[in-house]
């Protein structure tokens, strides 16, 4: 019988059959061939090029595995991250829109036998972070992405610094008010004194019109009644009292300083009291520096590098020193290179920070080294600095 026409129904219903997915148990992995029915996946079994397929796999199986399990994983991987982020997720529904895509990688091609083995496997990884429940396996992807990390911790900078600040000007209203009430209890009331005089002859005036009590010189005194010691003082108490205390806080104002004038002096005498202290970015062009993350596969890993440009102080462009490729890598994929003593290195952090140097010699007890200065006013000087903060000249 021969072959039905492209238009005839019976090629119409085979096209409408083959869409979509069929069953898992009539696909095979080898020759990605997907049959419809029993009959069709025995007469497939029975093909030369499923037997060829059969002899290659035969040679190394465990490379085919491994080859299918990568895809599996990756193809997961970058579904959950793209579709869902970190967002915590049940291991079903990631599944369920994975197989929707019709030339996937079946599960039973990998090294994993259920969805539940693979998800357990996911967690012992570290590629997500994976949780039972009653309604069963919850995943929630972990983003190792160095833009992504550097992102984080830039955020995470900022927040501590307006919490810093927040706490600077707290602590300066409560002393502004501390120092309020203080100068508030300190106010003394006025003792009031006899007038006394050694000769009769020395006069003792008093000038009412000013509200104010002028006595002659300090030594001279001389007793007068008691009355009109009360009825002077009686009479100026009230308006000298006010007069003194609008004196004093005059004065006072004027000595006292602003909040904003305390904030801006004590920022100062920090600044002067405190020494360069080391900072959390220690990227600088020129050097020398090594590879330590795995995630770009072991052609990249634990190889040298020279950095030829520092983008937003976190992030480095580098060349490798054996291919000659140019990758973009934050600065905790990399570390710093500690080379023989005698040559010259470049200190990257701390009081010394962009000053060459010649080594000395190692103290691996203390993981430090001791250096020359080479350059700069302190040139000859010899410091002792840690391994973390030197690098090898390019």
């Amino acid at each position: 019988m021969g072959k039905a026409d492209f238009l005839s129904p019976k090629a119409i219903s085979n096209r409408i059959k083959a869409k979509g997915l069929q069953k898992l148990r009539w696909y095979c992995q080898m020759c990605q061939k997907q049959c419809r029915d029993e009959n069709g996946f025995k007469c497939h079994c029975m093909s030369e090029s499923h037997q060829r397929q059969l002899l290659l796999a035969s040679e190394n199986p465990t490379k085919f595995m491994d080859y299918f399990s990568d895809e599996f994983r990756s193809d997961f991987l970058e579904l959950l991250r793209r579709r869902f982020g970190t967002k915590r997720v049940h291991n079903n529904i990631v599944y369920n829109e994975y197989i929707s895509h019709r030339e996937h990688i079946h599960m039973n091609s990998t090294q994993w036998e259920t969805l539940t083995d693979f998800t357990k496997w996911l967690g012992r990884e570290g590629f997500c972070k994976v949780d039972e429940t009653p309604k069963g396996w919850y995943i929630q992807y972990i983003d190792r992405d160095p833009e992504t990390i550097r992102r984080q911790e830039e955020q995470a900078r900022k927040k501590k610094q307006e919490l810093d600040d927040e706490e600077r000007s707290a602590r300066m209203i409560e002393e502004q008010v501390r120092k309020g009430r203080e100068g508030k209890d300190t106010d003394e009331t006025p003792v009031y004194t006899e007038l006394k005089r050694e000769s009769e002859e020395e006069k003792v005036a008093f000038n009412l019109g000013a509200c104010s009590s002028v006595a002659g010189p300090s030594k001279s005194s001389s007793v007068l009644g008691a009355s009109a010691l009360k009825a002077a003082s009686s009479s100026s108490s009230t308006s000298v009292k006010r007069k003194d205390s609008s004196s004093d806080s005059r004065g006072g104002e004027k000595k006292k300083k602003s909040a904003l004038e305390e904030i801006i002096e004590m920022e100062k005498k920090k600044q002067q009291q405190q020494q360069p202290v080391k900072t959390d970015y220690w990227l600088q062009p020129n050097i020398i520096v090594k590879v330590i993350t795995k995630r770009l596969g072991e052609k990249y890993h634990k190889k040298k590098a020279v950095i030829m440009e520092v983008r937003n102080k976190y992030t480095a462009v580098v060349k490798m020193i054996d291919s000659g490729d140019k990758l973009k890598l934050d600065q905790n994929h990399l570390e710093t290179v500690i080379p023989a003593p005698g040559k010259r290195v470049l200190i990257l952090n701390g009081p010394y920070r962009d000053v060459e140097a010649l080594l000395d010699g190692i103290d691996e007890k203390n993981f430090s080294a001791a250096l020359t200065l080479d350059s700069g006013p302190q040139k000859g000087k010899r410091v002792d600095i840690a391994y973390e903060d030197f690098s090898k000249l390019a």
